[in-house]
């Protein structure tokens, strides 16, 4: 029989802790033994000779007490004379160990046929940049002794090596080359490094990033295209407005801005709602993957609306472009107009939707206001206009409006022709993936808590290739990241492992 002993077991002497194994045997076989009498044999002297004191600890006394119920005697043997008690504790095992790198690069050149086609002309006519010694053969170079690596040795030799701090290529290549010498070295390197999971998952894609800017096509039809996003939280109002809900024209840039009181999806529905009593529903909204446009409650309103819901991928906010420029706009503005009391935000909003919606925008050339309504928004300053000119503006209106949003048209096409190649400058044709290729995907949110973790999640399997190098992807395994989601090709990379 053997126990295991618990929290308070552990820390008896040895002494004790043999006196405790006597009695739980006996405690064990007690109905065998009662009324027999029996010999318990040890190689601890210190229970025989303790059993005969007058004088005990209280433990050990109490353990006596147990004791007295038994006929039995004690009998002293020697450890050398027990060793098929302490067997179980002391069982050998049978140690397997390596043969170490130079026997095993030494066996490796043996089954190499062109080492041993070298050697054998060296044993006919010296060289100077190739010896052998000890069955091995060397190779100087740049004053250096270096064993010449056979090819089925190289790859595990630089695994060897670079799991020790999985180091940049460079950093790998001048390790190998102090001891060994390995043709192609730089390559050979390449595809260790390339394979290796933990460097796949913690490394970030290097060079210029992949993919060409796709600007979203434009109709010439307001109304048509909605951008919407939760910017927030801030301070909590005392209506508790902590968000603003940005609704943006794609076409005529007119925003709008509506104070929030969470991110849910029935916030941004109750918003679109009141839109909708004006302006009626778009052809199709475009949103990030936050958790109120994911939702099953938005992705219905959509469906019952006849509205096409996009998402954009994962982690590339310029999918979403035009919202995330008006925020860039919105919180330093803000900022400034409530430097008193940051609470007072929510009572400057609808005058700074007024502003931006009257002020010239960079990609049309004209305001918000006047390519949505056909006329300039009347500001304080417009007020003493003469109604002449109003009479004259509404004759004009349809005329007007359509040149003004033919020439926004061709202003924001212009644009987007001048922001493609400045963009493109900076980045490199994107990788091609297919359908069921094994990739890795870049984590997207990043805490003080996260910043040892892999840089890449994986693997992931690709489920369907869509245009503008967008990817769906499958989780495969059990390992962190979402189980599935939609990315961008400069934000995966090959899972060769």
């Amino acid at each position: 029989m053997s126990k295991k002993t618990n929290t308070a077991e552990e820390k008896y002497d040895s002494y004790e802790l043999e006196v405790l194994a006597i009695i739980n045997a006996l405690k064990k076989f007690r109905v065998y033994l009662l009324g027999q009498h029996f010999k318990i044999v040890t190689d601890c002297s210190a229970f025989q000779k303790t059993m005969q004191k007058k004088e005990l600890i209280t433990r050990i006394a109490r353990w006596a007490l147990q004791l007295e119920e038994f006929d039995y005697e004690i009998e002293h043997r020697a450890g050398s004379c027990m060793k098929h008690v302490d067997a179980l504790s002391r069982y050998p095992v049978m140690m397997v160990c390596n043969d170490t790198l130079t026997s095993k690069l030494k066996k490796a050149q043996e089954e190499d046929d062109n080492i041993q086609t070298f050697k054998s002309l060296l044993e006919k006519q010296e060289s100077e940049e190739f010896f052998e010694r000890n069955g091995i053969l060397y190779k100087y170079l740049n004053g250096r002794e270096l064993i010449v690596t056979p090819k089925a040795m190289q790859a595990e030799l630089i695994k060897l090596i670079q799991e020790n701090g999985h180091f940049s290529v460079g950093k790998t290549e001048e390790i190998v080359k102090q001891e060994f010498f390995i043709p192609n070295l730089s390559n050979v390197v390449k595809k260790v490094i390339v394979n290796c999971v933990p460097c796949i998952l913690a490394n970030k894609k290097t060079g210029k990033k992949e993919g060409f800017l796709n600007p979203i096509s434009k109709e010439c039809i307001p109304l048509s295209t909605y951008h919407v996003d939760f910017i927030g939280p801030l301070p909590s109002t005392n209506k508790s407005y902590q968000h603003i809900f940005t609704v943006v024209d794609a076409i005529t840039k007119f925003t709008w801005l509506y104070p929030v009181k969470t991110v849910f999806a029935e916030s941004a529905l109750e918003k679109l709602k009141q839109q909708q009593k004006t302006f009626g529903n778009p052809i199709r909204i475009i949103s990030d993957r936050g958790s109120a446009f994911t939702s099953k409650l938005f992705n219905d309103y959509c469906d019952e609306e006849n509205i096409q819901h996009l998402q954009i991928a994962t982690g590339v906010p310029r999918g979403n472009g035009q919202v995330e420029r008006i925020h860039r706009t919105l919180i330093p503005v803000l900022t400034k107009l409530s430097l008193d009391d940051s609470t007072k935000w929510y009572k400057y909003v609808d005058r700074l939707q007024r502003i931006l919606n009257s002020t010239i925008s960079r990609s049309t050339k004209w305001t918000p206001f006047e390519l949505l309504v056909g006329i300039k928004m009347r500001n304080k300053e417009d007020i003493l206009i003469k109604d002449l000119l109003l009479e004259e503006m509404a004759k004009e209106l349809l005329e007007q409006r359509e040149f003004l949003r033919n020439d926004a048209k061709k202003n924001i096409e212009t644009l987007q022709s001048e922001n493609k190649k400045t963009y493109n400058r900076r980045r490199k044709k994107a990788s091609l993936y297919k359908e069921g290729d094994l990739v890795a995907i870049q984590r997207t949110q990043f805490g003080a808590e996260l910043k040892l973790r892999p840089k890449f999640l994986g693997p992931y399997k690709v489920l369907k290739v869509n245009s503008e190098d967008r990817y769906e992807v499958e989780k495969v395994g059990q390992h962190d990241g979402p189980n599935s989601t939609t990315t961008s090709a400069d934000l995966m990379k090959h899972f060769y492992a």
